[in-house]
């Protein structure tokens, strides 16, 4: 009797408390790592054109070139999770983005930016569909827009530490050095990630009531496989392609083009970029975490996934068209506090997004269905560098028409996504 006792003892001592926010951990430290390899670019991109001598059609073909590759490998990354799992298929990932960025550090033109590019979309396009069918696999449904805004989070800290980390390491020691230092850091995550993902049913630690609080009474059924084009035929699929295609190619405009609208608009450059920018990604992680709250608040006290989620959503798009305002002042702070107001709302909204994917679909297919989505956001995103690079070759201080596309493309979204689901009944696989 004392024997069992003691082994009891013992295994409840070897369980991690609370392991599933551990679990979100990691998948927000995994995306501050892939929003610090993609951004180095973006925020050297003023230092890079002088001396590299590109114009802005040819930066823009650069960014498309990460864009191209990161559509295309959204929907083989879906398909790949979903069948090896996000253990392995999240690590092979994380090591293909972390040698792409160093490789930015061979570039000497245009041309070379853009093959090194190509390489970072081809492994940095598993983290969203990763995270999502991580979140989908250890959240309860009332936590998972929360999870979602924390790990989304991510995001805003990696834009926030790349300027900082690349402004400074260029000064020092050239541009080559800002890409090789933070193109290394992945390897230390991959260490942590090996030691401590396992899927919950068959993690050693942990605890079984936070495995039955997990599963909060869902019942996974078992399904056939899935095959990523079947998908395409629900309803549900296509909502989530839409919200994404229509609402991404905002937030890449913001994340490769911030740097260079606040150089040619107020002339400022170098590390004195450091400070605008960190308030534009403080602001964001805000809107990433408070909008993954907000639904999960609301489910909590009552509301349908259906209303909680579509509030949420709708609450953020309303907001967006104040960023126009940052084309007409004069004042940096202004133009920055309104910038980074859309970026937090677009965060809010992007966690969202994100989480209607787990409601609307089994775990088995959720990473396909990130796939396929995030392809649609990545090819939407396409389209905006084309027209921003033919504007502001015209005037590089027009960012107007960029500003009302990104203003007025979340309530139509939101339109389209309800005409779609109306009632966000789950799709019948």
């Amino acid at each position: 009797m004392s024997q069992n006792v003691t082994g009891a003892a013992a295994s409840a001592a070897g369980k991690i408390k609370h392991l599933r926010w551990w679990i979100c951990g990691l998948l927000f430290f995994a995306t501050v790592v892939n929003y610090i390899d993609r951004q180095v670019l973006g925020t050297l991109a003023p230092e890079l054109q002088t001396k590299i001598g590109w114009s802005e059609s040819e930066y823009s073909n650069i960014v498309i070139s990460f864009q191209l590759a990161y559509a295309l490998m959204f929907l083989v990354w879906g398909g790949v999770l979903d069948k090896i799992g996000v253990k392995l298929g999240f690590a092979i990932a994380l090591v293909m983005w972390s040698f792409a960025g160093m490789g930015h550090a061979l570039a000497a033109s245009a041309f070379g930016f853009g093959v090194a590019r190509f390489m970072l979309g081809i492994g940095e396009a598993a983290n969203f569909p990763a995270s999502v069918k991580t979140v989908a696999e250890w959240f309860p449904k009332k936590e998972r827009a929360l999870a979602t805004g924390i790990f989304n989070a991510g995001t805003n800290v990696g834009a926030i530490i790349a300027p900082a980390t690349a402004l400074i390491l260029s000064e020092h020691f050239g541009w080559q050095s800002a890409f090789i230092f933070t193109g290394a850091v992945g390897f230390l995550w991959l260490i942590f990630w090996w030691y401590l993902y396992q899927r919950p049913e068959e993690h050693p630690r942990l605890a079984p009531e936070e495995l039955t609080y997990i599963r909060d009474g869902e019942v996974e059924t078992v399904t056939p496989k899935i095959p990523w084009l079947s998908l395409l035929s629900y309803r549900q699929t296509w909502a989530f392609a839409v919200g994404k295609m229509m609402t991404d190619p905002v937030w890449w405009f913001y994340l490769f083009w911030l740097p260079k609208f606040l150089n040619k608009n107020f002339g400022i450059k170098g590390t004195a970029l450091i400070p605008y920018l960190t308030v534009v990604y403080l602001i964001a992680d805000v809107g990433s975490v408070g909008g993954g709250y907000l639904s999960s608040a609301l489910i909590k006290r009552g509301w349908t996934v259906n209303w909680a989620r579509k509030v949420a959503l709708f609450s953020f798009a309303v907001v967006m068209p104040l960023v126009t305002i940052a084309h007409f002042t004069t004042s940096v702070w202004l133009a920055v506090i309104m910038i980074g107001i859309a970026a937090g709302a677009h965060q809010g909204w992007s966690a969202n997004l994100f989480t209607l994917t787990a409601d609307l679909f089994p775990r088995k297919a959720v990473g396909s269905v990130v796939g396929i989505g995030s392809c649609a956001g990545a090819l939407g995103g396409i389209l905006l560098p084309l027209y921003a690079g033919k504007v502001l070759d015209q005037n590089p201080s027009y960012y107007l028409p960029m500003f009302i596309v990104a203003g007025v493309t979340y309530v139509l979204a939101w339109v389209a996504i309800h005409l779609l689901v109306p009632k966000m009944e789950p799709a019948k696989i």
